[in-house]
């Protein structure tokens, strides 16, 4: 047997033992197990009749799960801190949730998959116009509890107040909107154009106060895991598969995120 013979025969046989490897790396349990915001359709959606996970971190995760064999179970869950809390615990293997350096002490995030345009919804009336003049004294801002549109604006607004909506929902935003409690109400473009449109009297601002980036989390310190998910964003960015991913979701001011090394 030849040198190059022998060589290619050592690393065909390496082939099995490097993919379980890094299937043990991903999923110990041997089942990729997956969180998302169920509720936030610029990540994905559950399907209320078949129980089917849809959209970008679904389609996202299954890529993963079929590069490394695995199977996978796709959860959605009530807000950002459960994806968190879930993959804290261990209760998941990999999250999706927007980036935040407050969130960043207590998971690690891979380089992000796509930007989420966050805009302001206003009542008709309003003399707000674009997102500058939402930040002046005496104007009540609203957003999401711990949402990645509440942590960019408590470390960016200077002059307007904040007001959390503590159930994160879209019907309570627009109730405090319509009610007079805020004067605008800042979340993603996607959920808030859903919204406007389903509410008389209010109307989404054309420019966007922040472009959030969406990405996946790993238990803090896990380096290894880090690394695989870092591969396959690349991947799934090269192939098209999140562009495509988005474009079948229907999503507004959805874009795929740049390479760029967390």
């Amino acid at each position: 047997m030849t040198r190059t013979a022998i060589v290619l025969f050592a690393l065909l046989a390496a082939l099995p033992a490097a993919a379980n490897d890094l299937a043990k790396d991903l999923a110990p349990t041997g089942t990729l197990r997956v969180t998302f915001i169920g509720r936030n359709p610029v990540q994905g959606t559950i399907d209320p009749r078949t129980g089917e996970a849809r959209g970008p971190a679904a389609e996202i995760a299954r890529m993963i799960a079929e590069k490394t064999g695995l199977p996978v179970t796709i959860a959605g869950v009530a807000n950002g801190p459960a994806v968190i809390e879930s993959v804290k615990s261990g209760a998941a293997d990999i999250g999706f949730v927007a980036f935040d350096p407050v969130r960043a002490a207590e998971v690690d995030f891979a380089q992000a998959y796509s930007l989420v345009q966050n805009a302001y919804a206003v009542k008709q009336d309003s003399p707000i116009r674009v997102s500058a003049d939402a930040d002046k004294p005496g104007v009540r801002i609203g957003v999401g509890e711990r949402d990645a549109g509440d942590f960019f604006l408590t470390r960016t607004l200077t002059h307007a107040e904040l007001k959390r909506n503590s159930t994160g929902s879209s019907d309570a935003a627009m109730k405090m909107l319509t009610s007079g409690e805020v004067d605008a109400y800042g979340g993603n473009r996607q959920r808030m154009s859903e919204a406007v449109a389903k509410t008389p009297g209010l109307r989404l601002l054309a420019d966007s106060f922040y472009a959030v980036e969406q990405a996946i989390i790993v238990p803090k310190g896990n380096a290894a895991r880090l690394a695989i998910i870092n591969r396959f964003i690349d991947e799934a960015r090269a192939s098209g598969l999140t562009a495509a991913a988005i474009a079948r979701a229907g999503l507004i001011g959805v874009d795929v995120a740049p390479a760029k090394a967390r």
